[in-house]
């Protein structure tokens, strides 16, 4: 069950309008790194898990991550503020109003025209949102990895879009989601520690039996390394003694250290 609070988790205040910002913050909103993204994977994610306290953590960052699209949405309508009156009324001469949407240089002015500067499931070039943005696989090591990339990659969006306005309220806004996805990252990580062992085992015959050889071949590498043989592509030679040994290694799976001849 979800129960909305009708107050933002963060009060957001904006300077000025700025519908290029507003677009570029899209990407926060529609976009593959956005709030919806998140929400939806982990959302996804907690409905399939069968850990208790997995599942609990899954279900209250999804829900935090619908409060950070709300704040995310609420600066874009507030950004947009005027856009859509202004191009209703055309109070501007033409030009001059496709300049005032279109100032930051992007597509803010086709947000604004097709979607009453709101705040659409889009990204900031305009791309819907796609649920193939989500990448649950269902193996939670697996997605516990992949949650902490996602917030990783939120965080840096966050900070970019941070550098490229001066507006105090927005930047203040930025940085307190940027640092809820670091506090994100930082309990995925936590979670993950706590499944032991958190790589896949391999199952099929051949994977093991690739694994054995693998370890095998290192393990004899690493005698040959402290006896000062060298091994390049099956061949060993004495670093101690410039003379060459003319010794093949047999096959790497049954790979044994060359021994010097009398």
């Amino acid at each position: 069950m979800f129960l909305h609070n009708k107050r933002l988790q963060y009060t957001v205040r904006v300077a000025e309008p700025n519908p290029g910002l507003a677009n570029l913050l899209l990407e926060q909103f529609g976009g593959a790194q956005g709030e919806l993204a998140a929400a939806s994977r982990y959302f996804t994610q907690a409905l399939a898990e069968d850990d208790p306290g997995r599942k609990d953590l899954l279900m209250d960052i999804a829900t935090e991550e619908l409060s950070h699209l709300e704040i995310v949405g609420s600066i874009i309508v507030m950004l947009n503020k005027g856009a859509k009156g202004r191009m209703a009324e055309g109070v501007e001469e033409e030009g001059e109003l496709y300049r005032s949407l279109n100032g930051a240089g992007n597509d803010s002015h086709i947000t604004s025209l097709l979607y009453g500067a709101g705040s659409p499931l889009t990204n900031s070039a305009g791309v819907p949102w796609t649920a193939a943005y989500i990448d649950t696989i269902g193996e939670p090591t697996a997605d516990m990895r992949s949650n902490i990339a996602a917030e990783a990659r939120a965080k840096i969006v966050y900070e970019r879009l941070m550098n490229v306005t001066d507006d105090p309220g927005v930047k203040d806004a930025l940085g307190f989601l940027m640092t809820r996805e670091i506090a994100h990252q930082l309990s995925f990580e936590k979670a993950l520690h706590a499944i032991q062992p958190n790589f896949l085992k391999a199952s099929c015959q051949a994977c093991l039996s690739s694994l054995r050889c693998t370890s095998t071949c290192r393990k004899a590498r690493r005698m040959c390394a402290a006896r000062g043989i060298r091994v390049r592509n099956g061949r060993s030679s004495r670093t101690r003694n410039r003379r060459s040994m003319a010794a093949t290694a047999p096959p790497a799976c049954s790979w044994t250290p060359a021994t010097r001849r009398n």
